[in-house]
């Protein structure tokens, strides 16, 4: 064995190890959070690790078969929904540790198609296993519930963020949103980069392009956010949580 082969063959091992729940990171925020280390074991014994997505890459396509959900590891993801128009719609985005497809099961195929917004790698479950698995350990199926509820309700505060909002709020709203879940992921939630261009964001919030560029020049002049390139930096969250309310 040559070295530059030991070395490829170490990396691997590593790379591994790295990647099994037990070591992850992100196994307090991700499914097996409630596990004990043996049921652990069983649930990182069904996931599959995929080559990292890169830049625009699906990973699975609007009507695909649905068998899989899959937590994101690291990276971000969008999901596109294209309507009988031909119009695309960005629904959703996704940060590590959080579950993809699970509105893929009611219909049995996926609703949008999910696209790399940076390199990003994922860990595959299939449904099936985790299904039966699930069956013999309730902390999973309570936890898998949960994440089930968490995508209703944010579909809910989402539908009322584009009925009710002013296309201030809906973006200091989008704001607040990603500096909550980068906090839960134990970074800053005052200074983080988007992944999503301003136009992913328009398209999301229902808002041009324009118009998003235009408030964030707005909220920078009264000092709630400072935004350089896609660098944001939140200058005043308890002002940018005033401006995200409805007006009394």
């Amino acid at each position: 064995m040559t070295v530059n082969t030991a070395n490829v063959l170490g990396k691997r091992r590593s790379l591994l190890h790295e990647a099994r729940c037990q070591n992850c990171s992100l196994s307090s925020l991700c499914l097996p959070l409630a596990l004990e280390l043996e049921d652990m074991e069983q649930f990182d014994a069904i996931i599959r690790r995929r080559s990292p997505l890169k830049k625009g890459e699906p990973l699975f396509r609007q009507g695909s078969t649905f068998d899989s959900v899959f937590a994101v590891r690291s990276g971000s993801l969008k999901q596109v929904t294209t309507e009988g128009s031909g119009e695309d719609q960005v629904t959703n985005f996704y940060l590590p540790s959080e579950l993809v497809g699970l509105d893929g099961i009611d219909e049995e195929s996926y609703p949008g198609s999910v696209i790399a917004l940076e390199t990003t790698t994922v860990c595959e479950i299939p449904f099936d296993r985790l299904d039966t698995l699930s069956e013999h350990l309730p902390e999973l199926r309570t936890q898998l519930y949960r994440s089930m509820s968490k995508e209703l309700r944010d579909d809910r505060k989402m539908m009322r963020l584009l009925s009710r909002k002013t296309a201030d709020q809906r973006l200091a709203s989008f704001f607040l949103n990603l500096s909550e879940r980068f906090r839960r992921r134990g970074y800053s939630p005052y200074s983080f980069r988007l992944s999503m261009s301003r136009a992913d964001i328009g398209n999301y919030l229902g808002l041009a392009v324009e118009t998003v560029s235009r408030i964030l020049g707005r909220f920078q002049q009264q000092k709630l956010v400072d935004v350089s390139g896609r660098e944001v930096n939140i200058l005043d969250l308890e002002a940018l949580a005033a401006q995200a309310q409805d007006p009394l």
